[in-house]
């Protein structure tokens, strides 16, 4: 059970390091405020929650088919420590001290996508070879692109009920970002079945071969409840910001969010029945 639900927490680290990169989008200084320490709020208990699970997991680690409790304790400490610096930056968002807040950040950013990638890699089974390894770290940062888009999306477009000024353009740009993650996404989860189909060891081509003997059904449902089904949401978010109704763009981002959550979460159980990051 250990390495099921090692994939599921998954989840929250991806939002956690992708929301933290959305925050950079809109221009710090022409926005209130508020929205940042919201939504920087939201991404650190993502991180922290994700910390806490792994640490768990490590407690209680043992399984034959589990990662083991030195890389979930080592997976934990890394995202431990990328809370704690995304805490400081929180913190900073109080005060004026512009110079603690760039640094924090980046330092958040970059030991998240450590974590990030050494989270992911604990799920690889042993035997699968560097070119799955690949395969893993890129569906990682795709889908954690995706997950911070659309919800710092969501969270951004209600700002526009507290700013009445606030340009639209930056909605569109939160919008226009997403959709280009959301092509990378499925071009990457092509990726990560072609490349160990193609290339990769007897192991990852037995696990795409059940991918498609055992599972094809999940796999159709995973795209078209995922990406499929958001690209099209964000492009009526994108023709409604064309009025532009920011209200409605905001509530097909809700849209898009589930959309999102539901196909995550399928590629989260095709990786534990699979073993393909999906």
């Amino acid at each position: 059970m250990t390495r099921f639900a090692a994939c599921f927490i998954l989840v929250f680290g991806e939002l956690a390091w992708g929301g933290l990169f959305a925050l950079a989008i809109p221009p710090f200084f022409n926005v209130e405020r508020g929205f940042y320490k919201s939504s920087a709020s939201v991404y650190l208990a993502a991180s922290l929650t994700t910390a806490i699970g792994l640490g768990l997991l490590a407690l209680r680690a043992g399984t034959a088919d589990g990662p083991g409790a030195g890389s979930l304790w080592m997976a934990a400490a890394l995202w431990t420590l990328s809370s704690a610096a995304v805490a400081v930056y929180l913190y900073t968002l109080w005060t004026e001290n512009g110079l603690l807040r760039a640094r924090s950040y980046a330092l958040g950013l970059g030991l998240g996508l450590v974590a990030l990638i050494a989270n992911v890699m604990l799920l690889m089974p042993r035997g699968f070879g560097a070119v799955a390894a690949v395969a893993y770290g890129l569906t990682a940062i795709t889908s954690a692109l995706v997950l911070g888009l659309v919800s710092g999306a969501m969270l951004f477009g209600h700002w526009y009920l507290i700013d009445l000024e606030m340009p639209v353009d930056y909605l569109r740009t939160f919008v226009r970002l997403l959709g280009i993650a959301l092509v990378a996404d499925l071009i990457a989860l092509g990726l990560a079945i072609g490349l160990p189909a193609t290339l990769g060891s007897a192991g990852a081509v037995a696990g795409v071969h059940e991918l498609f003997a055992a599972h094809l059904g999940l796999l159709g449902f995973r795209l078209l409840l995922g990406p499929v089904a958001t690209i099209v949401l964000v492009w009526m978010s994108w023709q409604t910001l064309k009025i532009p109704e920011t209200r409605a763009a905001t509530g097909l981002l809700y849209i898009a969010v589930m959309s999102v959550l539901v196909g995550e979460m399928l590629g989260r159980f095709i990786l534990f029945r699979t073993a393909i990051p999906l």
